[in-house]
């Protein structure tokens, strides 16, 4: 491998275009008869995935007699009418948020003449304040009745009974569209402080701020603008104290970097609120995640055992997936659903040496407690290609690779009996990267094929953390400042693990590979 290219290193791990690229559901395609018996399944093994049909957005989880409540953007007329049919809001119920158990539709659609009902926050009323109730759980959603230029406005829907089944408070929005395209995603939280509820609301370029004092009636506050990552969806506000101590703010929104070079992904500021403004600490935004899929997400309140929040932590889940080809997939085919999330994460707030403070994230520690297989392969040392005697298609490697003298190494994954097909994952000169172009996966134009981050070489040792599914890979690098989401669709019979170098040697330290039961 001694003086080999990035280049000659992919070269011949390129699946053919005609290969690459699924073919996705039209509108009006008729209902799928579940898979035979035997076929080939591409479900995942351990990550969340719909029972059937559709999903896309994760809805913010709430913590509910101990344990997490987490609503979904569900539609369940997607064979017959494709996204377009419209999504109801459905309920998976999760201790360790590893395992979940579906819950059937909680928020239904098409039961009021405003429609379906489109993403939004789910709270729990502790004391009343909306009128339902103490402990009632109160749901703002986006309806857009008439699917008019500026019809999307903000309405309740109210749960008595923990979150199972909701009732819907009238057909009138408790937020009308004042006038203006895109206006919704409401994401509310309750400022103890002010003694009031106050709601992130997506509204193209800006994210604004409304105040309320029952959920019922809203007051617009202000707002914070970000021009250049397309219409700004799914916002997100929490405070977060850092491992220093400090107490931060954290804005968050799904945006559309791609134009920029940036992701497509979740955008976040850290900074300063003081209940009306926010205030950033510097004008250009951190992403948690550089990959390709992992969008609508949310970030929710990290409890222990006895439901106690940690100040320092919280949760994240995204969806595995990306509007340019959110209908391609081979699930659809073999398993009868589309619709995968990310692991759940933990995310902490830390501080670099320049002062700045970012978050970093970890998968849940949950997973320790659903391994059923550890395979231990201590320290290895390579120095080129050396293909590892394990094979398999869903598992999370660990290791830390260390070096005196090199350009890159890393992993390939999902490798193919005669090591042409792979994904790829490592280090390269001065950045880390996930690269998919060696397995089939979603991205008809080939643009989208390798996710990278800053990366020092000079620090010559980088601690990698993969978790690998059957249609996805999601890798963490160092502390989990830089993480990368991707979906691809390797063969089933791609089953093999290689690692590599180029122009060095490497040694690859404590190398783990642990499998899940779920």
């Amino acid at each position: 491998m001694r003086g080999m290219s990035r280049r000659a290193l992919f070269a011949g791990s390129a699946v053919g275009a005609a290969a690459a690229v699924l073919p996705a559901p039209t509108a009006a395609a008729a209902p799928r008869p579940k898979p035979a018996a035997g076929c080939a399944r591409y479900r995942a093994a351990y990550h969340f995935t719909v029972p059937d049909q559709w999903k896309n957005d994760p809805q913010r989880p709430v913590w509910i007699d101990g344990e997490y409540r987490y609503f979904y953007l569900y539609n369940p007329d997607y064979f017959a009418g494709g996204t377009m049919a419209g999504t109801a809001w459905r309920l998976a119920t999760s201790t360790d948020l590893v395992s979940f158990t579906d819950r059937g539709i909680a928020v239904p659609k098409d039961t009021t003449p405003n429609g379906d009902v489109w993403s939004g926050s789910a709270v729990v009323d502790t004391d009343g304040t909306a009128g339902f109730g103490a402990g009632a759980v109160v749901v703002l959603a986006t309806m857009s009745p008439d699917d008019g230029p500026t019809s999307q406005a903000q309405y309740l829907y109210y749960s008595t009974d923990g979150g199972r089944t909701f009732t819907h408070h009238g057909t009138e929005p408790v937020l009308p569209n004042p006038g203006v395209r895109d206006f919704r995603d409401p994401k509310v939280i309750r400022d103890e402080e002010r003694g009031r509820w106050v709601m992130a609301l997506a509204e193209g370029t800006k994210v604004g701020f409304y105040h309320s004092a029952d959920l019922r009636r809203w007051t617009y506050a202000g707002g914070f603008t970000e021009e250049g990552l397309g219409v700004l969806e799914c916002p997100d506000l929490f405070r977060i104290t850092a491992d220093d101590g400090t107490a931060r703010w954290v804005l968050g929104v799904s945006a559309n970097g791609k134009a920029a070079g940036l992701p497509n992904t979740y955008a976040y500021w850290t900074g300063s609120f003081d209940g009306s403004a926010f205030t950033a600490d510097a004008a250009a935004p951190q992403w948690l995640d550089h990959g390709f899929d992992w969008y609508g997400a949310v970030t929710f309140e990290k409890r222990d055992a006895h439901g106690t929040p940690d100040a320092g932590g919280r949760y994240a889940i995204g969806w595995l997936n990306n509007w340019d080809y959110a209908n391609t997939t081979p699930t659809i085919d073999t398993d009868g659903f589309n619709g995968t999330d990310s692991i759940v994460r933990e995310v902490r707030l830390k501080r670099d040496p320049a002062g700045t403070y970012y978050l970093a994230s970890r998968p849940v520690t949950a997973l320790d407690a659903h391994v059923s297989r550890t395979v231990r392969l201590g320290d290895l040392t390579v120095d080129g290609t050396r293909v590892l005697d394990y094979t398999g298609t869903a598992y999370e490697l660990t290791c830390e690779i260390t070096w005196d003298r090199l350009t890159g190494a890393g992993v390939q994954l999902r490798r193919s009996g005669d090591g042409g097909r792979h994904i790829d994952a490592g280090v390269w000169a001065d950045y880390a990267f996930l690269n998919r172009r060696g397995a089939v996966n979603p991205d008809a134009s080939g643009r989208w094929q390798e996710s990278r981050t800053p990366f020092d070489p000079s620090a010559r040792t980088v601690r990698l953390r993969v978790l690998v599914d059957h249609t996805s890979v999601e890798m963490f690098v160092g502390d989990g400042r830089y993480t990368h989401s991707t979906s691809a669709f390797p063969y089933l019979i791609d089953r093999g693990l290689a690692l590599f170098t180029a122009d060095g040697k490497a040694v690859f330290r404590n190398t783990v590979i642990r499998e899940f039961a779920v």
